[in-house]
């Protein structure tokens, strides 16, 4: 599906471009938000409600909240709300099935499942969404009157697919008001033509080569060609999810935004620690700035530090998937992590070299 909709993508990119262009400004968003629901619904034209739920339902929080004559506890409602809309339809579409299974295993019933596709891009849009209504109660940014610059933001196709996570404090004035320029176009251009190659010409090709190990027999096979396999596997996540990436990077530049960086050079990390900050940035900075920080992050004491990490993580491997596996993912990254925080970095900082590299990336300094 992802890759049909980049078919799609590439057919239907230079009509909107021409359109957007010759366009007066007063419209460019209208037309970035029609081009982006038709882009979705040519992949999946039912589900095109659910987002349209989305927008609508948060577009009215947003409201809500900017009015001064209600309470505290009234605004902390509204949001409440909002979370459990959004993450009501993201958990249905995304989670219902494997709480069935689950259900069915455990008590030995017999519900039947859903089998339901899971929209394009919900998991995305809906994070989305929820940080404009958070960035509005914490009144780190305005409420957006303009619905179609809402819509736009929510639904904005060049990141739709695969991100990056836009949080709306980041591209708020950007609705409004933006620069486009030549040298800014032909920026977007490079960076989109680098990401398609990533994930064409690298990420597909490499592909191949895994699904032919993993498909093989491996009771029989060689220990070398199994860590061909594991690297194939590596650079062919690396090279597709960055590659949608610069895609949507460079496609913002066309169109007039900056996204901020997905990903930066994940594989030359010094540790996990700077590994996750430089691996999906986006989902990292979203589950800091709206996880952990309101949890309390590190000002609350040793174990309340290292609960709000174990959530993030837990989180953060259901985000990637509907199964124990990615739960225990999480968890996996959740030890990891807690070890290098407290006695990890300090051993590694002991090889040499790497205490001046780690101090300069703000890892771990004397």
């Amino acid at each position: 599906m992802v890759f049909s909709s980049l078919l799609f993508l590439l057919l239907f990119l230079p009509a909107v471009l021409a359109l957007y262009y010759v366009s007066p400004w007063r419209i460019k968003n209208l037309i970035l938000f029609l081009s982006s629901l038709v882009f979705y619904a040519w992949g999946e034209p039912v589900y095109i409600v659910i987002m349209l739920l989305s927008t609508i339902t948060d577009y009215g929080f947003g409201l809500l909240l900017s009015r001064p004559k209600l309470t505290t506890v009234q605004h902390k409602w509204i949001v409440v709300s909002s979370m459990v809309i959004n993450l009501g339809l993201l958990s249905y579409f995304k989670y219902a099935d494997f709480l069935i299974q689950n259900v069915n295993e455990l008590l030995g019933t017999h519900i039947p499942l859903t089998d339901l596709p899971l929209p394009i891009g919900i998991s995305f849009y809906t994070f989305q969404s929820m940080s404009y209504i958070i960035d509005v109660y914490r009144g780190t940014a305005k409420a957006q009157r303009n619905w179609i610059d809402f819509g736009t933001f929510v639904a904005l196709f060049p990141q739709l697919v695969a991100g990056p996570i836009v949080q709306y404090n980041t591209i708020a004035e950007q609705l409004r008001t933006r620069s486009m320029d030549i040298p800014m176009f032909a920026e977007g251009v490079r960076r989109f033509i680098i990401g398609l190659a990533k994930k064409v010409l690298l990420a597909n090709n490499i592909g191949l080569l895994w699904n032919t190990i993993s498909s093989s027999n491996l009771e029989s096979m060689p220990a070398l060609t199994a860590w061909i396999g594991i690297v194939a596997f590596a650079f062919q996540i690396y090279f597709d999810f960055s590659g949608y990436s610069d895609m949507a990077v460079g496609l913002g530049l066309m169109f007039g935004f900056r996204f901020n960086e997905n990903f930066n050079k994940p594989y030359i990390s010094q540790s996990i620690t700077d590994f996750w900050r430089r691996w999906h940035i986006s989902l990292s900075s979203w589950n800091r700035d709206y996880v952990y920080v309101p949890l309390g992050g590190n000002r609350r004491g040793l174990g309340i530090q290292v609960r709000n990490i174990l959530i993030v993580w837990l989180l953060t491997g259901i985000w990637h998937g509907a199964s124990w596996n990615f739960l225990l993912w999480g968890l996996y990254f959740w030890v990891i992590l807690i070890f290098e925080k407290w006695w990890g970095l300090k051993l590694l900082s002991r090889l040499p070299g790497w205490g001046e590299a780690a101090c300069y990336q703000g890892l771990l300094c004397a």
